[in-house]
């Protein structure tokens, strides 16, 4: 039997994808997720086009390989594992995505809707990745080294203010006032003084994207040890415990989901910063790519890095949710974010 047909030996997948399941027992979505690949692959091939788009021939390339995995995971998905699982439950975002597809082809290069080069079709955005991704790739590890260095120094400053505030009467007296007149600020409001205060455009960046971090991560952390319950703190102490035990054994692990929340936000913050400081003064990454290629009219390259930015984006996301689990897997079914 393939996967095609509802396999009721698999529980956690008829779980997911209950609603995809045909009362007959065959899954709809792993049916046409193929076919729509081929038919975008076949109007990309075949429908004429007022001009000659280059690199068309690759697309069709990539939209017959796409079809080839949605077919090859849609019939043995079942015997791969994690990865067969996730595949059979984005069979439905792989329909979604061929229809999007194909309408964003139709609409720029077979008919020419929409005026070029505001809006390019899918082969110029491929051109890009093809012709200038060793450029893209060098802007996406310089972001990403500027953004890791941010948001590690950001997270770590915000985490032991707030930890203070939470724990310290002292801490909270002299450091709260100072949170609640600076936190307010945006971070981009601080580039005439990062640009001014700091030596190079790159400290100036990272200073800015650990504030743009720091903040929310210091009122999360703050609010979490704030908040958890005296009674914890009474039945350590009962037991023996001391101030260090108490911080590191109670508070800190009591607050850690406010931590992530605080990280959650912060990461969101981070980026945005992060664009707008290399647009004003980086000489490399992915804000001063976009800046460059507004400036030369080439929005394809444009479009290229927005949906690179949006894969980093995700991708970091993820991972922070992927740390969170493992952390936080004594409060697994709780966490609904």
């Amino acid at each position: 039997m393939t996967s095609i047909v509802d396999d009721r030996s698999d529980s956690a997948f008829v779980l997911e994808s209950r609603e995809t399941v045909a009362p007959c027992g065959i899954r709809w979505t792993a049916v046409l997720a193929p076919p729509a690949w081929l038919a975008a692959a076949a109007v990309t091939a075949w429908w004429p086009q007022p001009q000659d788009w280059p690199r068309t021939t690759e697309l069709v390339a990539v939209a017959l390989a796409v079809a080839v995995v949605v077919l090859v995971t849609a019939v043995f998905g079942h015997r791969l594992g994690k990865f067969g699982r996730a595949a059979r439950r984005g069979e439905a975002w792989m329909i979604a995505l061929a229809v999007i597809f194909t309408a964003w082809e139709l609409v720029t290069a077979k008919l020419a809707w929409l005026p070029v080069p505001f809006f390019m079709p899918p082969q110029a955005i491929l051109e890009v990745y093809l012709d200038e991704g060793a450029m893209l790739a060098e802007c996406v590890a310089y972001s990403a080294l500027l953004l890791v260095k941010g948001v590690a120094i950001g997270g770590v400053a915000g985490f032991v203010f707030g930890l203070a505030l939470g724990w310290s009467p002292v801490a909270s007296y002299w450091g709260h006032p100072i949170l609640r007149f600076v936190g307010p600020i945006p971070a981009t409001a601080w580039l005439p003084f990062a640009f001014f205060a700091f030596p190079s455009s790159a400290s100036a960046g990272v200073f800015l994207i650990a504030l743009a971090t720091g903040v929310p991560v210091a009122v999360l952390t703050w609010s979490g040890v704030a908040t958890v319950s005296s009674a914890y703190y009474d039945i350590a102490r009962t037991l023996g415990a001391n101030q260090r035990f108490l911080v590191l054994k109670v508070a800190i692990p009591a607050a850690m989901p406010h931590v992530f929340v605080g990280l959650f936000m912060g990461l969101g913050g981070a980026f945005a910063v992060l664009v707008v400081a290399e647009m004003m003064g980086v000489k490399a990454g992915l804000g001063w790519y976009l800046q460059w290629a507004q400036g030369w009219g080439a929005y394809g390259n444009m479009y290229a890095a927005l949906v690179v930015l949006a894969i980093l984006c995700s991708g970091a996301v993820t991972l922070l949710f992927r740390v969170r689990d493992h952390l936080l897997a004594w409060q697994k079914g709780l966490l609904r974010w």
